[in-house]
């Protein structure tokens, strides 16, 4: 390997691609900077512009630069750009042109759809800042602020990775779409975000580890296939991405886990044994494992939807063209063209749902989907171990990828997370069953009381089993400043 892993910081932008001396992408950026930090100060809640957060800041893109921590003001964060170190000799791992030299340069003839990949990609990571700008007010613990603080600049980093790209790669083109970056906002009827679920609201603190696990898991499944390319510096910058990334999904698991914990020890200890007996389960101030499973029915199917159609020409021709891989293309066995390849794609029709091949090139986004139902099933499996643990008949379960879908082979039918196609009729009398009500979300909002005292947790909400950089459980993890 090469390429520069220590990161420089003799700009207003920490990096480690050589800023100091592409004067022309410097002062874009430079140029991009106030729009950007405007948005952040109109988005995070004012209340906390002045507290010190008790942040990881990359000082490398090695293993040991992930490990500095200090207090800093959100505002004054250093976002940088950052890329994994050049992997001598890399080849193009897909497509037509596989084997030959890795890109450093956009090739012409796809510019336009490497263009758009960047710009979706980009567009997610302040979308999920926006969704998540009200929550400050309302954090169960220091902790889980830090966290969702942590969570947040790490997001505003990966849109300024992205920008990188467009401002070094794209000329004016991309001067405009960084600029539109910002111009669009997560919810506007004006200009809304890109994809669908990420113009959806988070309005409580499950919703957001909900998102966190299974919404940034399709960021990770994304970023895998984009670190895949064979245009070498959006593969750069995805390989670093993945690190951060994994850290958000550690946020969403373990606090869905620690809401269940929670709940499991009130259930224990109040002696109720039926899960299913939700009021007196909402006496106690916690969060009953029917209302979990319908909020993660929401989250797994509204991420589903990120995937897009089953069977895609764009895909096809993403792969074909080297410009994104699968996931783990270098693990997959095969001549990584797909020249005859199929692949087995749910269709519905009249009879009901049947599995087809089709041509593996053009069956892309259904085989990321898959693979990302196989990851997400993962931690659903440890949430089903504590439940088991605990002496408690109830087990989470992924619903059917046919239920409560709005795009592809399954939008707007109605079939149950059994997997059943149901009349609409019946469909629509069960459905309250299987995604959170107004009632529920209302219930859920009544819990959302901020606890701002360093060690203690509301009551919906069992704290972590370790602190963040090995800190004891009073740690002040937020030095909260109300402005």
């Amino acid at each position: 390997m090469s390429g520069n892993t220590e990161i420089s910081y003799d700009s207003m932008i920490p990096n480690n691609v050589g800023l100091s001396s592409d004067k022309r992408v410097l002062k874009a950026l430079e140029k991009w900077h106030p729009g950007y930090i405007k948005w952040w100060n109109d988005l995070i809640p004012k209340k906390f512009q002045e507290s010190r957060v008790y942040l990881r800041t990359a000082v490398g893109v090695d293993p040991k630069g992930w490990a500095k921590f200090d207090y800093v003001k959100m505002p004054e964060y250093r976002w940088g750009i950052l890329l994994a170190p050049q992997v001598e000799g890399r080849t193009i791992p897909c497509g037509e042109h596989v084997g030959e030299p890795a890109w450093q340069e956009v090739p012409g003839e796809y510019r336009a759809l490497l263009r758009r990949l960047v710009v979706i990609q980009g567009d997610t990571e302040p979308a999920s800042v926006e969704q998540q700008r009200f929550l400050g007010q309302t954090a169960p613990s220091l902790y889980d602020l830090r966290n969702l603080f942590q969570v947040n600049v790490e997001e505003g980093r990966h849109l300024w990775a992205m920008v990188y790209l467009l401002h070094k790669y794209f000329g004016a083109d991309g001067r405009e779409e960084a600029n539109d970056l910002l111009r669009r906002s997560s919810g506007s009827e004006e200009a809304p975000r890109m994809l669908g679920a990420f113009n959806e609201e988070t309005p409580d603190w499950l919703s957001f580890f909900m998102f966190t696990y299974f919404t940034d898991r399709d960021g990770k499944m994304q970023l895998e296939s984009l670190a895949q390319s064979g245009f070498d510096p959006l593969s750069r910058t995805c390989r670093f991405m993945l690190t951060e990334e994994a850290h958000h999904m550690f946020v969403g698991e373990t606090g869905v886990g620690r809401t269940i914990q929670k709940t499991l020890e009130v259930m224990n200890e109040a002696g109720i044994t039926d899960p299913f007996d939700i009021q007196k389960i909402r006496e106690h101030g916690v969060i009953d494992l029917p209302t979990l499973q319908k909020k993660l029915n929401l989250h797994y199917t509204l991420s589903l939807d990120l995937f897009g159609q089953e069977v895609s020409t764009n895909a096809a021709n993403a792969f074909n063209s080297g410009i994104k891989g699968r996931y783990m293309e270098h693990r997959i066995d095969d001549d990584h063209r797909l020249s005859d390849a199929t692949y087995p794609v749910s269709r519905f029709t009249g009879d009901g749902i049947q599995l087809e091949d089709v041509p593996a090139l053009t069956a892309m986004n259904m085989r990321l989907r898959d693979d990302y139902t196989k990851d997400a099933s993962g931690g659903v499996g440890r949430w089903n171990k504590m439940i088991e643990k605990a002496g408690v008949s109830f087990t989470l379960k992924l619903p059917h990828v046919g239920f409560n879908r709005e795009i592809g082979a399954f939008a707007g039918q109605p079939i149950c997370p059994e997997g059943n196609v149901l009349s609409q009729e019946s469909y629509d009398s069960q459905v309250a069953d299987w995604l959170p009500s107004t009632a529920d979300g209302d219930y859920i909002q009544s819990l959302m009381v901020p606890v701002t005292e360093a060690g203690k947790y509301a009551s919906w909400i069992a704290p972590p089993k370790v602190g963040i950089d090995n800190k004891p459980g009073d740690f002040e993890y937020v030095q909260l400043h109300m402005a």
